[in-house]
C-alpha cells in the first residue's frame, strides 16, 4: 500500500431522498402473534434497531473473527437489544413529564400515539409493528390513556388459568384466584384489540375497555373506526365527553363478520380536533398447534 504526507480525500455531497414506504421493519425482527395469548397483539410497538451507535464493553472484540484484537468503547449493533432500549428510554422520557403515570399508562401513551406503518408491506401486518412506529414528542401529550393497575392484571392472569399458588409468586403476597377475580383478555386494558379465529368462524366478540382524560379538563372526543370488508367493528357509545383530567370513562367495541386473509387490520382512534389516541386492531386466522 502507498502512503504520503500530503494526502488529500474528496468529500461529495451527500443525496437525500424521501421514501415514502419508510420506516420498515427489518426481517430479523421478532413477530406475533402472541404464543401464550393469542388475542393480546404482539409486539407492542416499533422502534430503531438497525445500525446503532451503542456502548460496547472495552474487554470483548469488535467481532469474531480469528486475529481480530480490536477493542472498542462503541459500536454500531442491529437487533430487538437496540430496540429495546429506544423504547425503555422513551418510557422514561415520559415519567420525567408525569411522574405519577403507571407503567400501563406511559405504555399507552407510547403505543396510542405510535406513528402508523403501511399494513400492505408486510404480510405480518401489526404483528410486525404493533401500534406503529415510535414517537416520543406525542407520547408525551397522549390525550387520552387506557390505564390498568395489579389487580387488572391479576383478573387476567387468573382468568388464564394461573392458580393461587403461581400468582403469589408473581405478586409476592397473599393474592388468590377465585371466581370473582377471573377475568378475561379481552377485558385487559389495554390500548390494542386482538382476536384469533378461524378461516370458517364467523366472529362476535366484545373488548370492555376505560380510558383516562390526561389532555384538555373539558373535551369531546369521537370515535372513529377504520375496518377491511367482511369485518364490522362498532363502538358504544361512540363519543366520550369529559369534564374533568383524570376522568375515567368506558366504552364496549364489538368485531362482528369474517376474515377473508391470513390477517385484518383495522383500528380506533379517539379524535377531539387536537388529539388523535389510535389503538391497532388486528384479527387473524391462527394456525392450528400441532398435538
Amino acid at each position: 500500500m502507498n502512503s504520503t504526507s500530503n494526502a488529500t480525500a474528496t468529500i461529495y455531497k451527500s443525496n437525500e431522498a424521501n421514501d415514502t414506504s419508510a420506516p420498515y421493519v427489518v426481517s430479523f425482527s421478532s413477530r406475533g402473534p402472541n404464543a401464550f395469548t393469542p388475542d393480546a397483539l404482539k409486539p407492542d410497538i416499533a422502534a430503531p434497531g438497525v445500525d446503532i451507535l451503542a456502548a460496547w464493553s472495552p474487554l470483548f472484540p469488535i467481532s469474531q473473527l480469528e486475529g481480530d484484537n480490536r477493542l472498542v468503547p462503541y459500536n454500531i449493533i442491529s437487533g430487538t437489544s437496540m430496540a429495546c432500549p429506544h423504547a425503555s428510554g422513551a418510557a422514561a422520557y415520559i415519567k420525567s413529564y408525569h411522574p405519577t403515570w403507571s407503567p400501563a399508562a406511559i405504555k399507552s401513551a407510547l403505543m396510542t400515539t405510535a406513528s402508523p406503518m403501511n399494513a400492505e408491506i408486510y404480510n405480518d401486518a401489526e404483528f410486525a409493528y404493533g401500534a406503529g412506529h415510535i414517537n416520543p414528542i406525542r407520547a408525551i401529550n397522549p390525550g387520552l390513556v387506557y390505564d390498568a393497575g395489579p389487580i387488572d392484571y391479576m383478573k387476567f392472569l387468573c382468568g388464564q388459568g394461573y392458580n393461587s399458588s403461581v400468582l403469589r409468586m408473581i405478586t409476592g403476597d397473599n393474592s388468590s384466584c377465585s371466581d370473582a377475580i377471573n377475568g378475561t383478555v379481552w377485558d385487559l386494558n389495554h390500548p390494542s384489540f386482538a382476536l384469533s379465529t378461524s378461516s370458517s368462524e364467523v366472529i362476535s366478540r366484545v373488548f370492555n375497555r376505560v380510558v383516562t382524560n390526561v389532555g384538555s379538563p373539558t373535551s369531546i372526543y369521537k370515535s372513529n373506526v377504520t375496518a377491511p370488508p367482511g369485518l364490522k367493528i362498532q363502538v358504544n357509545p361512540t363519543i366520550l365527553s369529559f369534564s374533568s383530567l383524570g376522568q375515567n370513562l368506558s366504552f364496549a367495541l364489538t368485531i362482528e363478520g369474517t376474515v377473508a386473509s391470513s390477517i385484518a387490520s383495522a383500528s380506533l382512534a379517539w379524535d377531539d380536533g387536537v388529539y388523535q389516541v389510535r389503538s391497532p386492531i388486528a384479527v387473524y386466522v391462527a394456525l392450528k398447534r400441532k398435538p
